[in-house]
């Protein structure tokens, strides 16, 4: 039987090993990757509501919010590359601080602008193709049970919703699936100019979406500076479509380590 002294023993060690684990556990999240769950349907369909995702923060070497400085020596890009037009990015809202996920559009010094629902880069159409639709259950989404815009509104409890579908070519050669619901405010735009040290997001659901063509002062994304970066998102790593992650039959399994393209 053991003596009290080894019993004692065990317990300082078990609570030793417990409080290692938790402090290497919060050194790679500070570190190197974050997880986020998709709040919104903004990033439809590349990213649905309830996916669960890592956020790769060395992508870009660490920023004012990617990692605290005192923890990261080599703040700054020393360690990362440089962002890529097509990245998929978590950020920190310029001003109300919320973290958001977007698609990166225009670099520093470009020029971007939307007519008709199409995409200009210093001045020159980014393709789209069309490519059918995008169809899902009219019903709540995720814990906030958001319900989903539609083309074809008005759609009862349960019906198809449907969002045109198009491929984009962006001029690095990324594609990726955009959505349209209708003709609306965001559809034509002013020419907006990057500036230096800033970027310019757009979700891919493009009528659903609060970005950078819409004003800070409105709510929107405005320019995003370096050093809101949090870093870029590469795979789903989970999926569920209900309103809880414990609820098991709504899981998507499809979705499991899917590539964010």
């Amino acid at each position: 039987m053991a003596s009290k002294a080894e019993k004692s023993e065990g317990i300082v060690e078990t609570v030793k090993t417990v409080v290692y684990a938790l402090l290497i556990a919060g050194i790679f999240r500070t570190l190197f990757f974050q997880p986020f769950w998709i709040p919104s349907g903004s990033m439809k369909e590349t990213l649905l509501i309830g996916d669960f995702l890592f956020v790769n923060k060395m992508a870009y070497g660490y920023s004012r919010y990617s990692c605290p400085f005192a923890l990261c020596p080599f703040s700054g890009r020393i360690l990362g590359g440089e962002p890529e037009r097509g990245d998929v990015v978590v950020f920190r809202h310029p001003v109300n601080g919320s973290d958001f996920i977007k698609r990166l559009i225009g670099l520093p010094g470009d020029t971007v602008q939307v007519r008709d629902g199409i995409l200009y880069i210093n001045g020159t159409e980014v393709p789209q193709e069309p490519d059918g639709t995008f169809e899902e259950p009219y019903a709540a989404q995720g814990p906030a049970s958001n319900m989903p815009r539609c083309e074809n509104s008005p759609v009862g409890q349960g019906g198809t919703c449907i969002k045109s579908r198009a491929i984009e070519t962006l001029p690095n050669g990324v594609r990726h699936a955009v959505l349209n619901i209708e003709d609306g405010f965001a559809d034509n735009t002013p020419v907006f100019t990057v500036p230096e040290g800033q970027y310019f997001f757009m979700g891919d659901n493009r009528d659903n979406s609060m970005d950078s063509r819409y004003a800070q002062a409105v709510g929107g994304v405005g320019f995003v500076p370096f050093e809101n970066l949090i870093g870029r998102a590469d795979r789903i790593m989970f999926s569920s479509a209900g309103g809880s992650m414990l609820y098991f039959w709504t899981w998507r399994s499809d979705r499991y380590f899917k590539g964010i393209e």
